[in-house]
């Protein structure tokens, strides 16, 4: 639909709004003499219930929140219902019709008399606290500005994408200060592994913080052994082992030492292999 046709349709409504409110209009004002209102009073009487209903009515157009939208209507049904009664009852009692309409019974029995009193004595002081609320929740639903909204919305969707956790960097092994062709032996070896931009290149040391003297119960229990202990070690662990086997890797699993001396006793028991099996010349037998 077209602005036209919007323009169009709210001027119908205004005007069957119009009608009605002058339908009913004598009803509501002979109701409030009879119940005690004066003249001015009666007057204004119908702008309290039929005029907080358009204003009920205007509410619901306007707001978008379900909550406040639901509670728009329920005023707007509550208020109907209120002046459809009132109408109903000034039909069945013939006193409320005369022009001089002064003070007199809504009905004859008293508890619908009492109740239909209250009904009418209630509105005004309803309509005082529903259409304060009505009006503080459009002013307050027309000073949201949409740009400011949206730049809220947005600005919260950058935050809630902002908390998520980062992607962990794909971890990379490093094996400072070995050659190549030992880094392929050590691969079953359980490496250090670090983030990729905390890698340290092999050939720039790390300097460390001197933390003081290494307290006795840190230490490791087991006895430091000399070169030649290791070695006998080594000979007695590796001597059934083939040439094959004898890797660094290997040794350093077995003797549990470093990869240091592990590699420096590979060599050596691989030199002691290689001197054993080099046969004698032939000039040497006779």
């Amino acid at each position: 639909m077209n602005r036209v046709g919007k323009t169009l349709l709210v001027l119908a409504l205004v005007a069957v709004v119009a009608m009605a409110f002058r339908v009913s209009w004598n009803a509501l004002r002979d109701v409030a003499t009879a119940v005690g209102a004066d003249k001015t009073g009666a007057t204004l009487y119908p702008f309290v219930v039929d005029g907080l209903m358009a204003l009920a009515l205007v509410a619901t157009l306007v707001l978008t929140d379900r909550t406040d939208k639901k509670f728009a209507l329920r005023v707007l049904a509550a208020y109907t219902v209120a002046s459809l009664v009132l109408n109903f009852v000034h039909g069945l009692v013939p006193e409320l019709h005369g022009r001089s309409v002064d003070w007199t019974r809504l009905a004859d029995w008293d508890p619908v008399n009492w109740l239909l009193v209250l009904l009418a004595t209630s509105l005004p002081v309803g309509s005082i606290y529903f259409g304060s609320d009505l009006v503080a929740k459009v002013l307050h639903h027309r000073s949201i500005d949409p740009t400011h909204a949206e730049e809220s919305t947005q600005t919260e969707t950058e935050r809630s994408t902002s908390d998520l956790p980062a992607p962990a960097l794909a971890p990379v092994p490093t094996l400072a200060g070995q050659a190549e062709a030992d880094r392929v032996e050590q691969v079953d070896s359980t490496a250090e592994t670090v983030p990729v931009d905390r890698v340290v290149a092999a050939d720039q040391p790390v300097s460390r913080r001197v933390t003081g003297r290494v307290p006795d119960a840190a230490r490791s229990s087991r006895p430091r052994r000399t070169a030649d202990e290791l070695m006998a070690e080594a000979r007695q662990v590796t001597e059934s082992w083939p040439v094959e086997q004898l890797t660094a890797e290997g040794i350093r699993k077995a003797l549990r030492t470093s990869p240091d001396k592990a590699r420096m006793l590979r060599d050596t028991l691989r030199a002691e292999r290689t001197a054993t099996a080099v046969p004698e010349p032939l000039g040497a037998a006779s």
